[in-house]
């Protein structure tokens, strides 16, 4: 079991869970094997903060997010809830002056991400979009491996997210009053890692199929970076694929294996299929305790941003997102 880290003031960084769902079961699963205290649940119901707090052992459990953000036993809140409650639920914790790590997508477009982003930096408290791909043992070292040079010069990177969900329009990934679209709760997982590789797109190509929801059911991405380099992605909420990705470079590529964006293994590979090293996972849990080992940290050492995933990249890649839907004809309600 990990140590959990400590906070600037010499005791353990305590946990609030806004939003019960089942991402904040993962989330908070992972948070216990780590052995990190999770001090409260808030929920729009008290039977289900009841719930959820009896299931994980949780001492305080709140029958709204107001009652939550306010319990002083919390220090920071990990939201949990739908897409477009994202900006709202996390500025409600600031406000109290709560830090927050946000659930992806960090909110539903760039104008709310830099809302939050803004927030924080006012109060001098972290902001921190929940990308936990990025923070895994495998993604640390790939990232170690692209900045040594052992690629020799990266290409192209490619990765797709295809599942097979449902298909109910009024399912939350099908309706667009909640954010739905393969892009915003699949697609940023390639998108976020084309750009930790590769930094801003300068150009981006897009084609979608909607389904009857107006939602995309399929997404698939060409951009272009500022080394000459090449991404591509593909998203696909009505079909499994692979779930790959690999960096390609003109020495060597890395092959990262399915399910890329969760705890795995991959390889580096010279070109003539010689394997140079080979990664294997290791760690409990589905590993979303990394993250919150590192907001933690962060906090220890009197820091309010990430490195690995910097509050103004998050708000940089809903941009992106943006232009993408854009391009595919994908609005959400209330966006001008």
């Amino acid at each position: 079991m990990t140590s959990p880290s400590d906070s600037p003031g010499g005791t353990a960084l305590r946990w609030g869970i806004l939003g019960p769902g089942g991402i904040a079961r993962a989330f908070t699963s992972d948070l216990r094997t780590a052995g990190l205290d999770v001090a409260a649940v808030g929920s729009r119901r008290q039977e289900n903060a009841d719930a959820f707090a009896a299931d994980f052992e949780i001492p305080h459990a709140h029958g709204s997010y107001e009652d939550l953000v306010a319990d002083p036993t919390v220090d920071i809140v990990y939201i949990a809830t739908p897409h477009p409650l994202h900006a709202a639920n996390a500025l409600l914790a600031l406000d109290a002056g709560k830090h927050v790590l946000v659930e992806k997508p960090f909110t539903i477009n760039a104008v709310e991400a830099a809302a939050v982003r803004d927030a924080a930096a006012e109060r001098g408290l972290l902001a921190m979009e929940a990308m936990w791909t990025r923070y895994l043992p495998h993604m640390v070292r790939v990232r170690e491996l692209v900045r040594s040079g052992a690629l020799g010069e990266v290409r192209a990177v490619t990765a797709d997210h295809t599942q097979l969900l449902p298909s109910d329009p009024a399912h939350r990934l099908n309706a667009l009053e909640l954010g739905g679209g393969a892009l915003l709760d699949l697609g940023i997982y390639p998108i976020s890692f084309a750009w930790d590789i590769l930094g801003e797109p300068l150009s981006i190509a897009a084609s979608a199929r909607l389904g009857e929801t107006g939602a995309d059911t399929e997404v698939a991405t060409v951009m272009a970076h500022a080394s000459g380099a090449l991404s591509t992605s593909l998203s696909a909420s009505r079909a499994a694929g692979p779930n790959t990705a690999s960096i390609i470079g003109t020495q060597a590529r890395i092959d990262i294996d399915p399910v890329w964006y969760s705890a795995t293994s991959f390889r580096l590979v010279a070109p003539d299929g010689t394997v140079r090293e080979e990664f294997r996972s290791h760690g409990a849990g589905r590993g979303m305790q990394y993250q919150a080992l590192a907001a933690a940290r962060y906090l220890a050492e009197g820091r309010t941003d990430s490195d690995v995933l910097p509050v103004d990249e998050s708000v940089a890649i809903m941009a992106t997102l943006d232009e993408i839907r854009a391009l595919v004809g994908v609005r959400y309600p209330g966006e001008e």
